[in-house]
């Protein structure tokens, strides 16, 4: 008896595992080049670290607009973790989707703050 999967194949639910994979480790390492970046910045400025400091680096428009794709980044990637743990360890529907809408909400209001706190630098 012959079995065909082919086109018909329904794949559901947390099964997403290559895509998931894959946009963990490129966010990954695109926020460990930003680290590196900013660290680079700061060890090659002269002068006292401090908010000044700080502000200098994140003032020009394409440091912000960097900064705004690693907070989007950070985002998505902190999303996918969370969903991939609340899917291996909540296992009641109402209690893992409950988590869900907070995490949800958690993680876009500090995205918002921390696009807001960009913005005013």
């Amino acid at each position: 008896m012959s079995v065909n999967y082919g086109s018909k194949r329904l794949v559901v639910g947390a099964h997403y595992g290559l895509r998931d994979w894959l946009s963990q480790m490129v966010t990954g390492v695109l926020m460990a080049l930003f680290t590196l970046l900013v660290l680079a910045q700061l060890i090659f400025t002269k002068g006292a670290i401090g908010y000044a400091k700080w502000a200098g680096i994140f003032s020009s428009q394409w440091m912000k607009a960097l900064t705004f794709a690693m907070i989007i980044a950070l985002l998505y990637h902190a999303w996918v973790g969370i969903r991939e743990i609340l899917t291996d360890y909540a296992k009641p529907m109402s209690v893992r989707l409950s988590l869900q809408v907070f995490f949800i909400v958690w993680l876009v209001g500090c995205t918002g703050w921390a696009i807001q706190v960009l913005w005013r630098v």
